[in-house]
């Protein structure tokens, strides 16, 4: 059984938290980190992944200065998303070495680790065919796209617990036209702590990718990859 080393960074801007992702990408590369799982918000950003364009940004640039709303465009996988608080954004710094050398199976294992949290928030996800991601119906409870650099993969998953419902309204969620997104508190009825959302997440990842869950410090991952957010 591999170890999981998570962390909790709080709130993190998002061109930070890419630039940090990378630097634990070299150390995973170079074995002197276990994987590692960074969980955290994002301060409110709108991305653009690999396959996504400006087409389905419903604002303009000088609404979103505005709104208090970064845009980045991103090398991740998949279209256009928002992050916000009230948003659990993972990052798993894995080598897919050690999880089948296969990025599509690595994403439908992080789906499950989000189906199992949602089921066990009595909420039914499921994977809808041919698109990445959980949904709830036709909705849309959480976003997902990684980069894989020499089988280490960054970037993750982005599930709704009580998100700010407007700044989705600005985009076509992933590009699809007509879909809604949806949120763990909004389907439940009841408030749901970040704090046990995150413990919930980290324990379904054991689950799933059969891994010894460890939590690291953020002041001790921070000294390890000799830099701060």
């Amino acid at each position: 059984m591999g170890i999981l080393r998570y962390c909790d960074l709080g709130t993190v801007g998002y061109a930070e938290c890419a630039e940090f992702q990378q630097k634990l990408v070299e150390l995973r590369l170079d074995d002197k980190i276990e994987d590692t799982l960074l969980l955290l918000e994002h301060n409110p950003v709108i991305t653009i992944g690999t396959s996504g364009g400006r087409e389905n940004l419903l604002i303009e640039n000088s609404r979103l200065k505005a709104e208090g709303i970064e845009l980045c465009n991103t090398n991740r996988g998949g279209n256009i998303t928002y992050h916000g608080p009230g948003q659990i954004v993972g990052y798993p710094i894995f080598n897919l070495k050690d999880h089948g050398r296969d990025a599509h199976l690595f994403l439908r294992n992080l789906e499950q680790v989000v189906i199992d949290f949602l089921s066990g928030q009595g909420i039914h996800g499921e994977r809808l065919p041919g698109l990445t991601g959980v949904w709830v119906g036709e909705d849309k409870i959480c976003s997902m796209g990684i980069a894989v650099r020499r089988w280490i993969s960054w970037h993750g998953f982005a599930l709704n617990i009580h998100p700010n419902f407007a700044h989705w309204a600005l985009i076509h969620p992933c590009g699809l036209v007509g879909r809604h997104v949806t949120s763990v508190d909004r389907l439940t009825g009841r408030s749901m702590s970040m704090a046990d959302a995150k413990r919930s997440i980290v324990e379904n990842v054991d689950n799933v990718f059969g891994m010894e869950p460890a939590p690291i410090d953020r002041k001790e991952l921070f000294e390890i990859a000799g830099e701060a957010l």
